[in-house]
């Protein structure tokens, strides 16, 4: 009886919520949004199996409740960690920013890579000697680099140009810092990493492991209704993060 309490609500809670994103949104395909639609579907669908095949599928409820337990287990521990990574930042001063880059949609910033580019405003208006690297290629749906879309925002904030130095070839977060690299001089100076605050945890483990000293990082809020659907998202990431990193080393 509880599992199928927990699996009615379970479902009702992903789709509500998938119809949320979407709203918010304005698509109803957005890549991981569709996470919460196929897990609501799953959920309602091992309701009703569970509903129709209760007297079998109780023999195994210690089974399932000992999966559950370590799955849930995994997951809050992966996500105490990029809970700290959101308030890892120390107030200093940095040579160098680097603003990771984040869809545009067609040429129009969308509201994550804003909120990124207000906090390297603000920041960079604090301290004029430093320099931003905008980071980011040519997506897909993209009519333009990220990098070039950023420039444009920060140039209209009043940021001078000779400040700002154009990364436009990475797609990923780890090519963000990889390529932003050429335009640093000295790498044990510390650089201040600005991202969301869900994927600060995730950007400073690649910029250690590519080579900067002391990567800084600068949090940048999120818009509330997305926060746990990244959230979610990042647990994946992260995950995927640590696995190519150990098959490499071995």
């Amino acid at each position: 009886m509880l599992w199928q309490i927990i699996l009615l609500l379970g479902g009702i809670l992903c789709l509500l919520y998938y119809a949320l994103l979407c709203a918010a949104l304005k698509k109803w395909d957005s890549t991981f949004s569709r996470f919460w639609l196929f897990g609501g579907i799953l959920c309602l669908l091992f309701w009703r199996i569970y509903a129709a095949e209760a007297a079998i599928l109780q023999s195994y409820g210690r089974l399932f409740a000992g999966v559950a337990a370590g799955a849930a287990a995994i997951f809050v521990l992966t996500e105490l960690l990029i809970v700290r990574g959101m308030f890892a930042g120390k107030s200093g001063v940095y040579p160098y920013l680097i603003v990771l880059g984040a869809q545009v949609d067609g040429r129009r910033i969308t509201d994550s890579l804003k909120r990124r580019l207000d906090r390297a405003e603000m920041y960079l208006k604090e301290h004029v000697e430093t320099v931003v690297i905008v980071s980011g290629g040519r997506g897909d749906q993209e009519e333009i680099p990220e990098a070039e879309a950023m420039e444009k925002y920060l140039l209209e904030k009043g940021i001078e140009g000779k400040r700002i130095l154009k990364e436009n070839r990475s797609r990923t977060t780890k090519e963000n810092l990889i390529f932003s690299k050429v335009y640093i001089e000295d790498m044990d100076c510390p650089v201040g990493i600005v991202s969301n605050s869900f994927h600060l945890y995730r950007a400073v483990c690649y910029a250690r492991k590519t080579g900067y000293i002391k990567p800084c990082p600068l949090a940048a809020d999120c818009h509330p209704l997305l926060l746990p659907n990244y959230m979610v998202r990042e647990f994946f990431a992260v995950w995927k993060m640590w696995l190519t990193y150990t098959w490499k080393s071995n």
